[in-house]
Order: structure tokens, then sequence, then C-alpha cells
């Protein structure tokens, strides 16, 4: 390969844990961020924007964790152009090596009158003192116009300029409802370039939202007209129709680099596993034709495309699957493997597990084993990640009973640990088993939760595969996601239920105003 231009990497911003947590149903804790921010550092990924700090105290303390325990990426937190927020971004990402604010305001006319409730004056003047006021603290800002593609072009280079003037570093130019085609997203970037020149002394930046399916085209086409920055999300997770999936831009960038000339530095071996953990922790299922990280990517079912793959991988692959990390699994253990063979599989994987963990995680390590013949490195992943997610605090399935016919009324009985210790019972009929069995969790709760949707996925192949459960819940009007795993699938569905419901009362009503402390600070958002 001939040597690689550096004014030709681009660099990759993800926003899995900020725009990709706003996603409907998911609520991610200080534990979960913190992990799924580890595993960005691994990817290689060159910032991660790790939340939204003024918009809920447990948002602060999570990016101020991340700020202080994960090195490598910048660290960037987001605000709004008021001081109130950009303080708050301050506090929590102060303590990284490599901090960075990331601060905002509407450019469109439709969001100035309606939202904003203001003027373009106004807007220029917020703009103005919101990236001086970040410059005090850092000289790493960034700034972006939200809903730009919906902008007059003018009026959007003058607020950059204003920003530029003030000291601004990256310039993001955000396609923030997913309006903009890739010919129109570039002739934009051509034209702002053409108006604001000092645009291309700074780094330029872009962000997609899918609404149209076009993320991932409208940011390449944003790097093909300059800018060397696309923030992105694992899994193209992100408000609404989501934002650009990180790892289809990062492999479009490898697998087509002969032709494009871009580059980027994310281990792609990473992106597999990546993706699993974001799955898994955030509930949100990963599709099977999901292009590089969907199951099927890269299998085939044609007789013709089987027959061309075993005889030349390269005649219908046009990745090697070894690339982003799904090589075939060739850690197994079996049920008389010890606790060093774990801790050493574990670390193997990238979990570095000790003490009460490594207990933890054996003890579920065997009561798979005896179920199963071997225990794969997926099934070692799914149950890692399912310990990791039971917090001490939270409600935990005991026992189940549940009968069901087709000339009887399904019927579930269950015992449930509450957060303070106690043992609490349940019993109800339902139409059906898992109606019976969720009827009778909330029984024993004392939450009328009502469940929205139901998801069964197999971790990997084989009549005794690992069960994962995923469930989207609603109480109170709050919707919630909630993921378990287990050899039997009743056990992995009531795991699932009551993390859902736990995530549930982290924000109920009298949780809200503290999850929450500005609902406009996670609606308002590029």
């Amino acid at each position: 390969m001939t040597e690689r231009a550096d004014d030709n990497r681009v660099r990759i911003f993800d926003t899995t844990l900020r725009d990709g947590e706003q996603s409907p149903g998911i609520s991610l804790n200080k534990g979960e961020k913190l992990e799924i921010a580890h595993q960005l550092a691994k990817l290689g990924v060159d910032v991660i924007e790790a939340g939204f700090p003024i918009s809920s105290p447990g948002d602060f303390e999570s990016v101020e964790a991340i700020a202080r325990e994960v090195h490598g990426p910048v660290i960037c937190g987001l605000a709004r152009t008021g001081f109130q927020d950009i303080d708050a971004a301050w506090n929590a990402v102060k303590d990284s090596e490599r901090p960075r604010i990331h601060t905002f305001i509407s450019t469109s006319d439709i969001h100035i009158e309606h939202q904003l409730q203001t003027t373009r004056e106004d807007v220029k003047g917020q703009a103005r003192a919101a990236v001086a006021h970040a410059k005090q603290y850092t000289d790493d800002v960034e700034f972006s116009p939200m809903d730009a593609t919906r902008s007059e072009i003018e009026y959007t280079a003058e607020v950059i300029q204003i920003a530029l003037e003030e000291g601004a570093t990256t310039i993001n130019v955000p396609d923030t409802v997913g309006y903009t085609t890739p010919d129109e997203y570039r002739a934009m970037w051509e034209e702002l370039y053409r108006l604001v020149p000092e645009l291309a002394k700074v780094v330029t930046s872009v962000h997609c939202h899918d609404d149209l399916g076009l993320a991932v085209a409208n940011s390449m086409s944003g790097v093909t007209a300059g800018c060397r920055q696309i923030e992105c999300a694992m899994n193209g997770l992100g408000e609404r129709a989501g934002n650009a999936s990180l790892e289809e831009v990062v492999m479009l960038m490898r697998t087509r680099e002969a032709t494009l000339g871009w580059w980027t530095e994310v281990n792609t071996r990473e992106i597999a596993r990546t993706s699993r953990l974001v799955t898994r922790l955030t509930g949100y299922a990963v599709q099977p034709n999901k292009a590089i990280v969907g199951r099927n990517a890269f299998a085939h079912e044609s007789g013709i495309h089987q027959d061309g793959v075993l005889k030349e991988r390269t005649t219908y692959e046009i990745m090697d699957a070894t690339s982003i990390g799904l090589e075939a699994n060739s850690i197994v253990l079996g049920k008389h493997s010890g606790r060093h063979a774990l801790r050493k599989a574990l670390e193997e994987l990238g979990y570095e597990v000790d003490g009460a963990g490594l207990n933890a995680a054996f003890k579920r390590f065997k009561e798979v084993a005896d179920k199963k013949k071997t225990v794969t490195a997926l099934d070692l992943e799914a149950i890692v990640s399912d310990e990791m997610r039971q917090a001490p605090q939270a409600y935990a399935l005991e026992t189940f009973e549940v009968e069901a016919s087709n000339s009887r009324t399904p019927f579930a009985r269950v015992t449930v640990r509450r957060p303070d210790g106690g043992i609490a019972s349940g019993e109800f009929t339902g139409d059906g088993p898992i109606d019976a069995f969720f009827s009778a969790l909330n029984a024993a709760t004392g939450h009328d939760a009502k469940l929205r949707e139901y998801h069964v996925s197999a971790v990997t192949a084989g009549r005794d595969a690992l069960g994962e459960v995923t469930v989207l819940l609603e109480l109170d009007g709050k919707t919630s996601t909630g993921t378990g795993v287990a050899t039997d699938i009743l056990e992995a569905s009531g795991r699932a239920y009551l993390r859902a419901l736990a995530n549930a009362l982290a924000g109920s009503p009298v949780a809200e105003a503290e999850h929450h402390t500005d609902l406009a600070a996670r609606e308002l958002t590029p």
C-alpha cells in the first residue's frame, strides 16, 4: 500500500453514548456507559461524545467518570449555548487528558421561530458568547449550527464565521433531521468553504441522521467536499431513524481505500465485539441483514453464492470477516474448565475480571456449562455482559413456575428479591405463558408495567444455545428496555423484564426531574 497522506485521515467522532443513548427506551447507567467507553477506546475512535452533562445528574456523573477513567480518545461533552450548559460540560470533562466542549444552536428559521422563539440576531449573539465562554476553559471547542441543511446558507455561513472568530477549532454542520441528499450536502459544503475561507484552517465535521436512509451516503459526500471528521454511532443508534453507522463508514473507507484515499485509525478487528456489547447493553437488536455487523453479513444462502465462496472467498465477499473480529470462535470451554481457564479466556476477549466479578462470572459459567456441551467465546461475552448488568439494588428473579397447555389457561407463579433484600411473590394467569409470567412479575413487584415489544434470539447456533431476550415495556408513560441471557428462555425473559422495569423506575415521576433536569436539553440536539 502506498504511504497514507495525513490530510486524508478521517477522524471518527463517536456519539453512541450521547445521541445513541437518546434512542427511545435506552437508559444506560454509569457502569454500562463506562464499559462502552472503554471498548470505544479499544476500537480506536478519535473522539467520544460521552453525554450531555446538563441534562441530568446521572449523565454528568457518567461523563465525569469517562473523562477520568478512559484514556486515548478526546472526551467531549455537549452543551447548548447557555453558560450553565457550558459550565456543566466543562466540569464533567475537565479531568480528561484531552477534553472538548461541543456547543450548538439552531440556524434554521423553523427552529429559530418555533423552537427557540427568538431572532437571527439573537442566535448570532448566543453563538459568539458560547464559543468565547467555552474557550476560557479549553482550546478544543466544537461548534454546530443545528438543522443547517434546512437553513439559509448565507446566514449559516455568518454564524460559522462568528464561531471561528471566537476560536472554534472544529465546525460541524449537521443534517439534523436527515433531510438532505448527497449531492445537496456536498454542494452545501463547497459553498460554505467559498463563503467562509477560514473553514480550510480548522477541522470540518459531518453529522447526518438516517431519516431517509442516506446518513452514510451524506457523510461520505461531506468527506468528498473536504470534511475530515465523521460523527457517527455504533450500530447506527440515534434519535428517530438513527445516525450514520460507525461500522459502515469505517469499513467503506477501509475496503475502498485504494480508490477513495481516505483512512481512519480505527482498529476494525474490534468492530464486531463493540457492536455486540452495544447491542446487549442498550437492548437494541441489530437486524439480521444489517451491513457489516448483521448476522447475515457474511452468510450465503444461494447455492451459486455458496459454490463461489467455497472455491474463492472474494467471488462474493468484498471484506474478510476477520477484519472486523468475526473469526471463528477459537475459545471453547467445557464444564470441567476452572477459574484460571475462564479468566484466561475472558482476558483474550478483552475482559479484565477478578475477585467478586470473577466469582460471579464463574458461577454463571458453571450453570451454563452444565447445560451446554461447550461454551464458546460468544457465550462467554453474553454471560459476562449479563452479569455486569445485574445492578445490586435492582429486582432479581428468585424462582418461577409456568404452566401452559392448549387445554387450560396459562398460569405463572414467581418469587422476586426486592431492592431492599426482601422476598415478594406473585401469581397470575394470562393469554399465554409469557403473558402470565410477566403479569406475575408485575404482581410481585407491585408495578403495572405494560409489555410493548418482546424479542428472542440465540447467542450461538444449536439446540443448546443460550437464549437472549430483549423486552421493551412502558411504565407511567416511560418506555425502557432490558435484556437477559440464560439457557432457559423463561429465565432470560424474567431477567430482561425485571431489568427493563428497573430502568423504567429510574425515570419514574419522582426520579424524572433528576434524570432529565431539562427535557429540552435532550430534544434540542444536532
